[in-house]
């Protein structure tokens, strides 16, 4: 038997697949990809990638307080970036999210995210 938890926030948008919005385990939360969706339209946010870096992190830090955790207690993220260039752009609004002792991270170019989004977010945090 699997001593898992399935974690949903309604300020966060739905799943756009076969997935959970996040899972705890072992003292964890393991929080799905979040891409600039707006919760409440279902759409991409406008903007670029400033916009969706701020929403996208807005989405996580939703899961995360569903979960009993925060933004506070991340101690890893995975930045997808549809491009490179966006690097400096969304490096700046992400520092907004984490200024103090911020998270491990790796930031990676992808060839392309779900519904053409320009940044993608997921995180691991302690509950």
């Amino acid at each position: 038997m699997s001593n898992r938890t399935v974690i949903h926030s309604d300020s966060a948008p739905k799943a756009i697949g076969p997935y959970s919005q996040a899972i705890i385990s072992g003292g964890l939360v393991f929080c799905s990809g979040q891409v600039p969706i707006d919760p409440a339209t279902g759409e991409l946010v406008a903007g670029g990638i400033q916009e969706q870096t701020h929403r996208s992190l807005m989405n996580l830090k939703a899961v995360l307080e569903a979960a009993g955790s925060g933004l506070d207690r991340v101690v890893k993220t995975t930045v997808f970036l549809q491009s490179m260039n966006d690097f400096a752009a969304m490096n700046a609004v992400y520092a907004t999210y984490f200024p103090n002792d911020p998270p491990a991270r790796s930031t990676v170019e992808v060839a392309r995210l779900p519904r053409n989004a320009l940044v993608e977010i997921e995180c691991i945090a302690q509950v």
